[in-house]
C-alpha cells in the first residue's frame, strides 16, 4: 500500500479500508478525490472506480456517481483516467436499466440538475423548433406524451382552434360538442404515419411566419416524452475528443486567484469564423445540450450557423458563439449566446444582450462543474465577449444573482461577482454591500443572510472599463423603459392602435432622414419601423446633423445585415444616438 494512499485513507475517509465495499464511503472519497492533483491522485482514483464498478448502488448513488465521473472526464488527472472514465460512462445505462427492471422509483433523475442521464426517459413541452428538431434527431424514441394531454381545458380549446387547419370536418365535433375523441381524430388522419411527424410536418404547410407557427404549436402546449437509452445526447455520453487534453497537475484555480482587471487586460483571445456546415454543427450540440437538461433559450434554439466563431482559450477551455439570423432578432438590442467545452465536455451556456458599449451578461455554469475553476472560465467568456462586441459596461440582470431565483441565493452569487469587482447599479445596495463586507473583514465566520442576498439581488450588477466620467451611465438605463414610453405614446395619441402608430413613426423618420423605405428590403424596412418607434420620441431629431442621419441610416440597416455585431459596434461610435438612449431608457 502506497504512503500516498495511507495519507488519503485517513485524511479523507478515516472510516474506510482500503477494500472497503460501502458505496458511500466510497463515492465520498471520490468526490473529495476529483478536485486534489496531488502526485498519484490519478491512480488513487482509479482503484476507487474500479471498486464502484461492480457494487450495485441506489438511485442516489448514482447520480452522485455520474455526477463525479463527468467532472473527471472534464478534469482529468492524467490519460488512463480518461479511457476509465469513458467506458464506465458509456455503459452507464446499463446501470439505470437495472435499476429499472427493480422497479425502482426513478423520480430523483428528473430534476433540472439530474435529467438527462443515459438510460432514463425525460418529457418536456418544447417550442417548434426544438420539437421538429428533437423529432428528427431521435424520431424512433420520441412521441406525443398523450396520457398527460388530454385533461387540460386550455389544451383543449387550443386543439379546437388549431387542428381543423389539418382535420377535415373536425369542426363538426370540437365547436359544439364534449368529450371529443381527440386522438381518434388525429389516428383517423395521419394513417399510417407517426402522429408526432405528422402533426409537426403541419405546421411547415401552414404558409405563415415562422414565429406565427411557433406561437400556434406553444398554445397546443404538446408534451413530448423521449427515451435517452444510450444515445450521445444524453449528458452521459455528451462529451467529444478534443484538439488537445489538458490534464491538471495542480490545484484548480480558485475566485481569489482570478483578477477580472487583469484578464480583460490580456490581448483579445484569438476567434475563428466557423464555416457554414461547421456553425450548424454547433447549433446541433447546442439543442442537445439544453434539451437534456430541460432547457431552452431564445438564442440556443434559434442560433445563426452562419456566424459561429470559435475561441481556443488554453486549459483546455474552447467557447463557440454566435448571433441569431436576421428574421428573429429582437428590435434594438444586439444578441449573442455561446457555450463553453472543457476537454470536449459541455459546462455552461453564455448570453450576452447589448446595446452601444454596454451587454447584459448571462453565465449558467451547470450545476456538476460549479467547483471546476468558474471564476477563471467566467473570465474568459468576458474576454471572448469583449473581443466580439467593443463592450466596456458589462451588466448582470438581478435574476443571476438572486431576485426570484433561490438557487443563486443559495450559492451567494452575489459575492462570487462582487468578488470579481462589480459594483451594484443602487447607490443604497452598494452601501449595504459595503456594510457587509465590513462584517467579513471584522468577522471570517460571519454569512451573508439570505434576505439581506435578496435585497442585494434587487438591481444589475456592473463592471465598467469606461472612462471615468461615463461610469454609471447605464445604471438606470432599462430597454423596458424604450417600450412603455413608446406605449404610453401609443395610448396617448393613437387610440392605443400599434399600427397606427407604426406607420406614423415611419412617416415622420423618413421625412426627417430624407429616406424611402419603399426602395429598402423587407428586412430593413423591419428594422426601420422598430426603431422609429423610438427616434420619434427624440424631440431634436430633426436638428441633427447631416453625418449623424447618415451614421443613423447605416445603423437601422445594419440591423438586419448578416453579422448583429456588426450593428452593435456602430451603435457605439454615435453618441449623440447613445445620449438620448440613456435619456430616454432612464427615466
Amino acid at each position: 500500500m502506497s504512503a500516498l494512499w495511507l495519507q488519503l485513507r485517513y485524511t479523507i475517509s478515516p472510516l474506510m479500508s482500503p477494500t472497503s465495499q460501502d458505496p458511500t464511503q466510497l463515492l465520498t472519497q471520490l468526490e473529495a478525490l476529483k478536485s486534489r492533483f496531488d502526485s498519484g491522485n490519478g491512480a488513487v482514483i482509479v482503484k476507487v472506480l474500479a471498486r464502484l464498478a461492480g457494487l450495485p448502488l441506489d438511485a442516489r448513488q448514482l447520480i452522485r456517481f455520474h455526477e463525479t465521473l463527468l467532472f473527471l472526464r472534464a478534469f482529468p488527472h492524467e490519460p488512463s483516467l480518461v479511457a476509465r472514465v469513458e467506458r464506465l460512462l458509456n455503459t452507464f445505462y446499463r446501470r439505470i436499466e437495472k435499476l429499472r427492471a427493480a422497479n425502482a422509483g426513478m423520480s430523483l433523475f428528473d430534476d433540472f440538475d439530474t435529467s438527462g442521464i443515459a438510460g432514463t426517459t425525460m418529457q418536456d413541452t418544447l417550442s417548434l423548433e426544438v420539437a421538429q428538431w428533437l423529432a428528427r434527431r431521435i424520431p424512433r424514441k420520441v412521441e406525443i406524451a398523450w396520457d398527460d394531454y388530454f385533461d387540460d381545458y386550455a389544451g383543449e380549446r387550443s386543439r379546437g382552434n388549431l387542428w381543423p387547419r389539418f382535420i377535415p370536418l373536425l369542426e363538426e365535433d370540437a365547436d359544439v360538442e364534449a368529450n371529443i375523441p381527440w386522438r381518434h381524430w388525429l389516428d383517423s388522419a395521419r394513417g399510417r404515419e407517426n402522429a408526432l411527424p405528422w402533426l409537426l410536418s403541419k405546421f411547415d404547410k401552414l404558409q405563415l411566419p415562422e414565429r406565427q407557427c411557433a406561437e400556434l404549436y406553444d398554445s397546443l402546449r404538446l408534451p413530448l416524452r423521449w427515451r435517452l437509452e444510450n444515445l450521445k445526447l444524453s449528458r452521459t455520453r455528451h462529451w467529444s475528443r478534443p484538439r488537445r487534453f489538458y490534464f491538471h497537475h495542480a490545484p484548480l484555480l480558485q475566485r481569489r486567484e482570478v483578477s477580472l482587471s487583469l484578464e480583460l487586460a490580456r490581448p483579445a483571445p484569438k476567434l475563428e469564423k466557423l464555416s457554414v456546415a461547421a456553425g450548424g454543427s454547433v447549433m446541433h450540440a447546442i439543442r442537445e445540450i439544453m434539451v437534456v437538461r430541460y432547457r431552452e433559450l431564445y438564442g440556443t434554439t434559434l442560433g445563426d450557423p452562419q456566424c459561429v466563431v470559435r475561441a481556443d482559450l488554453g486549459r483546455g477551455v474552447v467557447m463557440h458563439f454566435w448571433g441569431l439570423p436576421p428574421a428573429r432578432r429582437l428590435p434594438l438590442r444586439a444578441y449573442l449566446a455561446g457555450y463553453t467545452l472543457k476537454n470536449g465536455v459541455p459546462i455552461n451556456y453564455i448570453e450576452a444582450i447589448g446595446l452601444c458599449e454596454w451587454i447584459e451578461v448571462g453565465f449558467n455554469t451547470f450545476h456538476t462543474f460549479r467547483q471546476g475553476e468558474t471564476a477563471w472560465i467566467y473570465a474568459q467568456a468576458l474576454r471572448c465577449l469583449r473581443a466580439l462586441t467593443g463592450a466596456t459596461c458589462i451588466s448582470i440582470y438581478p435574476y443571476q444573482i438572486g431576485q426570484n431565483n433561490d438557487e443563486a441565493i443559495d450559492s451567494g452569487a452575489f459575492w462570487f461577482y462582487r468578488k470579481l469587482g462589480f459594483r451594484s447599479g443602487r447607490h443604497d445596495l452598494q452601501r449595504l454591500c459595503e456594510r457587509e463586507e465590513e462584517k467579513i473583514a471584522a468577522d471570517p465566520k460571519h454569512r451573508t443572510p439570505a434576505r439581506t442576498l435578496r435585497r442585494l439581488a434587487e438591481a444589475h450588477m456592473f463592471y465598467e472599463l469606461a472612462r471615468a466620467e461615463q461610469q454609471g451611465s447605464w445604471d438606470n438605463f432599462s430597454i423596458r423603459n424604450l417600450g412603455l414610453l413608446v406605449n404610453r405614446r401609443m395610448a396617448r395619441e393613437f387610440d392605443g392602435d400599434s399600427q397606427k402608430i407604426r406607420r406614423a413613426a415611419v412617416a415622420a423618420v423618413s421625412r426627417i432622414l430624407k429616406i424611402k423605405p419603399s426602395r429598402w428590403t423587407p428586412a430593413h424596412q423591419q428594422s426601420l419601423e422598430n426603431w422609429s418607434l423610438v427616434l420619434a420620441l427624440i424631440p431634436g431629431l430633426p436638428r441633427w446633423s447631416s453625418d449623424e442621419k447618415r451614421q443613423l441610416i447605416k445603423i437601422i440597416r445594419a440591423k438586419s445585415a448578416a453579422n448583429e455585431v456588426h450593428y452593435l459596434r456602430h451603435t457605439q461610435n454615435h453618441l449623440r444616438l447613445r445620449e438620448a438612449l440613456l435619456f430616454l431608457g432612464s427615466n
